[in-house]
């Protein structure tokens, strides 16, 4: 049995290992698919304290190499049930293998809503982006569309207006629906071309994407020529496994702040899996920390 089984190894989950493992505790990652989470999908990094730039993969390399050394045992396989034991809880994941352990911390992140078309996966990281914060500046006197019409698009688009030299928004509905103030801002924008009731039928190019085709409500398509796509059309969190556990809001978050704590005694939240505002690697690793530190009090309380 473990002291603290962590799900997701993602940058939450892998700095939550690290403290945990600092604090004395024995720990099993359980990661689905591979270690890092969505920050393996950027090429190139710069907003990561102490690196003026990295890989993604190269990242979540050093992150799953330090927990190692402290002691971290990583398995791979995907969480499907979690059953509350009282002292303890049991894990399955969906090789029917069955994990025991007094804390679990759930750091099953969100996954960026995709657009289901082909070339899609292949084109991530090689043209296509979900973050603008992250990668915009790879676009400086580029072109790029934007896609997505929420806050999140348009606060983004806004951003990449200042660095891009030309700007397209792409919404399937027939208006944008994020907030006014920003439609204002980029309206303002010469760079920036607006255009709602449009929807990505096609991506273009080879090994890497030079552009799409778009299909307006008409049926009309056109191609656009691009250095680059953002993806903004919003998050699915993988939390739907434990509801029974945690409280989930209308969108899937698990409902929970920066005290990582759970309607269930032992169950922690850690990263983009929960209700937030700002989900950045700094702030996942952030909601780790302070996830493996209530867990282990929680233990330690559990001893006393």
């Amino acid at each position: 049995m473990y002291d603290i089984l962590i799900v997701g190894g993602g940058p939450a989950g892998l700095t939550a290992a690290i403290y945990a493992l600092r604090a004395g505790k024995t720990v099993l990652v359980l990661e689905k698919e591979s270690a890092g989470g969505q920050i393996t999908d950027s090429p190139l990094v710069e907003n990561i304290p102490g690196f003026s730039s990295i890989s993604g993969n190269e990242f979540a390399d050093l992150l799953v190499e330090q927990a190692l050394s402290q002691g971290m045992d990583m398995e791979f396989g995907e969480v499907v049930s979690i059953k509350d034991q009282g002292s303890y809880k049991s894990v399955t994941t969906d090789m029917g293998d069955i994990y025991e352990a007094k804390a679990v911390i759930l750091a099953t992140g969100a996954k960026h809503r995709h657009l289901g078309l082909e070339k899609e996966e292949e084109f991530i990281g090689a043209g296509i982006s979900f973050c603008a914060v992250c990668d915009g500046a790879f676009y400086k006197d580029g072109t790029v569309a934007m896609i997505g019409g929420g806050n999140t698009a348009l606060v983004e688009a806004v951003m990449l207006s200042d660095i891009v030299r030309k700007l397209y928004i792409f919404q399937d509905l027939p208006f944008l629906t994020g907030e006014k103030r920003y439609q204002e801002a980029l309206e303002k924008k010469e760079n920036v071309e607006i255009h709602t009731g449009v929807r990505v039928k096609a991506l273009l190019g080879e090994n890497e994407l030079t552009g799409i085709v778009t299909e307006d409500a008409e049926g009309r398509t056109a191609e656009v020529s691009l250095d680059g796509m953002f993806v903004a059309i919003g998050h699915i969190p993988q939390n739907e496994a434990f509801s029974e556990l945690i409280e989930l809001d209308e969108n899937g978050y698990a409902v929970g702040d920066e005290t990582a704590l759970t309607k269930t005694p032992g169950i922690f939240i850690a990263g983009d899996c929960r209700t937030k505002k700002v989900r950045q690697v700094t702030t996942a690793a952030s909601d780790g920390a302070q996830a493996a530190l209530a867990a282990a009090d929680y233990l330690d309380k559990l001893n006393r």
